[in-house]
């Protein structure tokens, strides 16, 4: 039975609108992405020229086979075709048979949440249903203790912590490490400063992740930020309170521009890419105000931003920011109804397609 609490819903949603994964910007006549001279130099090309590998077909064949098994027994189910964006021309998949079974490997998916998770993941009140989903085929799943309001590098040393803490001592890398939003450059901060987890990473995943930042954030402050405080049940701090510069697109060009990822993880990126009607209405003004920038984007993230440098894309998702990861429409269904009316996405089944994916990436490779 789903459980509801009574709330203020004004209140929610007046602090609540800031718990995108980045605050909307003050002023709207103020550029997105203003006149600097401080950011390195860029250039916008096709994936595959800036040296992504392109394996989209062969994740549809896994992410169609997950659903058309799994059926509609799935929370939030979809037809294959409606979870995923087709952009572009994308690459045929290779025709193999889709490994269903118990997992040979069992992957832990250690996941990285992103801005104020710790400020209303007591309000979501999650069932777990996705790690008892995954846990049935072989799989495991943990979610890290990041800073809510805390700069990159302050949750890359958490991130450190966290999976030294974890002691794996298998002969194989087990983790897969999923950054979400924020939590991608929190991950790929850590994996630069502490070369000492990289022994217990099979790959790495930018699940809409802010790897390039968004524009959102260089109208945005942290003051703004530490209004999700007052959200229902919050039980977050400041931190060091660097989370929003964290995200503004000069501050993460420039760290990307000066630290080279190591080359012996896998790295991939999935990226929310939701046709318009796909997002929330709660998320509509953020969505227009980054269109200033690029239509293209799922009300947080550009879509060329959330993409790992050197990485394999493997799917664009129909979904907007939050209905890739908070299932608020599930345990709140009339704040659902009234603001969060595109947050249906079957999660689950997702995530176990990115976990069998990997485990074949790593079978093919021998690693």
């Amino acid at each position: 039975m789903i459980k509801t609490k009574t709330l203020n819903l004004s209140r929610v949603f007046r602090a609540g609108a800031l718990a995108t994964s980045i605050i909307l910007s003050a002023c709207s006549s103020t550029p997105l992405s203003p006149y600097t001279e401080d950011a390195p130099p860029l250039i916008l090309v096709p994936a595959t020229q800036a040296g992504v590998e392109d394996k989209r077909g062969r994740f549809r064949e896994i992410f169609c086979a997950v659903l058309e098994a799994r059926g509609e027994t799935l929370p939030d189910y979809r037809p294959c075709d409606d979870a995923l964006t087709r952009v572009g021309i994308e690459p045929d998949g290779t025709g193999e048979r889709v490994e269903l079974g118990a997992s040979k490997r069992g992957l832990v998916a250690l996941h990285v949440p992103g801005v104020g998770w710790d400020c209303f993941s007591n309000w979501l009140d999650m069932d777990d249903s996705a790690d008892k989903y995954i846990n049935q085929y072989g799989y495991d799943m943990i979610i890290a203790k990041v800073g809510a309001m805390s700069s990159t590098a302050t949750n890359a040393r958490q991130i450190r912590d966290t999976i030294m803490a974890l002691g794996t001592n298998n002969a194989q890398p087990r983790l897969v490490v999923i950054g979400y939003s924020k939590g991608a450059p929190d991950v790929l901060e850590a994996i630069v400063s502490y070369p000492e987890i990289r022994q217990h990473i099979a790959a790495v995943i930018s699940a809409a992740g802010a790897v390039g930042g968004s524009p959102l954030a260089n109208g945005a402050t942290q003051s703004q930020l530490e209004l999700l405080k007052h959200w229902p049940d919050a039980q977050c701090s400041s931190g060091d309170g660097g989370a929003v510069d964290s995200l503004r697109p000069a501050t993460r060009k420039a760290w990307l521009a000066q630290n080279p990822l190591p080359k012996d993880i896998r790295y991939y990126s999935l990226v929310t890419y939701p046709n318009p009607e796909r997002i929330s209405s709660v998320l509509a003004s953020s969505y227009k105000k980054l269109s200033r920038v690029d239509a293209r984007n799922d009300s947080q993230v550009l879509f060329y931003d959330q993409i790992i440098p050197g990485s394999t894309l493997i799917g664009f998702v129909n979904a907007d920011h939050w209905a890739l990861a908070v299932p608020i429409a599930r345990t709140h269904p009339t704040i659902s109804e009234m603001f969060v009316d595109q947050n249906d996405y079957p999660r689950e089944a997702l995530l176990e397609a990115v976990m069998r994916f990997v485990e074949e990436e790593l079978a093919a490779s021998g690693k």
